[in-house]
């Protein structure tokens, strides 16, 4: 098996949104986004696979080592072998990875925030840069454009997280701010112990008018010159914000069950998109 290889069967097995939106790229720009969303796949399994946290913060470790020698030109691991081509052509930084791995990294040191600005800092490292980094594969002119993806990165982890509070309090993770769920008198043992209230309801309909304003937001920043380029990123706004839809139709059961959207719904979502955007 070839590193593109691996990283193709890599995205097309984890059956994410984003898999979806990169379908329809020319070759080049593919293979970059495909190795680029490996890498995240892979670093995001050290930390969520039940284990050690010891184990988990060694082979982190061992990935920030990787990183070091992929931009010295001498990978291991095939997923970073595959995106070695894709550094100097689409203006991937070392420092970009590095920042995607201490993002990672918090899981293993952090498991509540206090406060947005905190859930903020944590969302910029695993989503914001990897919007940067997926608006310089896809190609843009207008700096603005830089600006949209790191946002757009954002609107879709505050819909990750939404989606994922049950699944994430069964790792005793809560990424809701502190101060939020005491003003909505929602404790954390409510959300651990998978107790869904009317309080719960209003919380998480708070999350979401949040996550909706800063996916409108981002689009609004993209540049008109740079939109025709930055469909992918239009394809999986589309598709979160029918997640959003039906997870608010379903009552915010997510304590419970993880909303998601069917492979034929979501490819059709992105055609439909790529098509008129």
């Amino acid at each position: 098996m070839t590193p593109d290889e691996y990283c193709q069967q890599k995205a097309a097995q984890s059956g994410s949104s984003f898999y979806y939106s990169f379908l329809f790229l020319p070759p080049e720009r593919r293979r970059a986004i495909t190795a680029l969303y490996a890498f995240c796949r892979e670093v995001d399994d050290v930390v969520d696979e039940p284990g050690d946290p010891q184990v988990a913060q060694t082979r982190l470790s061992w990935w920030r080592h990787e990183v070091k020698q992929l931009f010295a030109g001498k990978p291991q691991h095939p997923v970073t072998r595959a995106m070695l081509p894709a550094l100097e052509v689409f203006g991937i930084r070392e420092e970009h990875l590095v920042d995607i791995l201490d993002g990672m990294e918090m899981d293993l040191n952090q498991n509540r925030y206090a406060e947005f600005a905190g859930l903020s800092l944590y969302c910029h490292r695993v989503a914001g840069v990897v919007g940067l980094l997926a608006a310089q594969i896809f190609g843009y002119a207008n700096p603005k454009t830089i600006e949209y993806a790191q946002k757009l990165g954002l609107a879709f982890q505050l819909t990750n997280i939404i989606r994922d509070v049950g699944e994430d309090a069964r790792k005793n993770r809560i990424y809701l701010p502190m101060d939020e769920m005491q003003r909505f008198d929602v404790p954390p043992a409510d959300i651990l112990n998978r107790r869904h209230t009317e309080s719960f309801s209003r919380l998480m309909e708070f999350q979401a008018q949040r996550a909706e304003h800063c996916c409108a937001d981002a689009l609004a920043t993209l540049p008109e010159e740079d939109r025709r380029a930055q469909r992918p990123g239009l394809v999986m706004a589309a598709i979160y914000r029918k997640l959003l839809e039906e997870i608010r139709s379903d009552g915010y059961r997510v304590l419970e069950r993880r909303t998601s959207l069917t492979p034929l719904r979501k490819l059709w979502i992105a055609w439909k998109t790529w098509v008129t955007a």
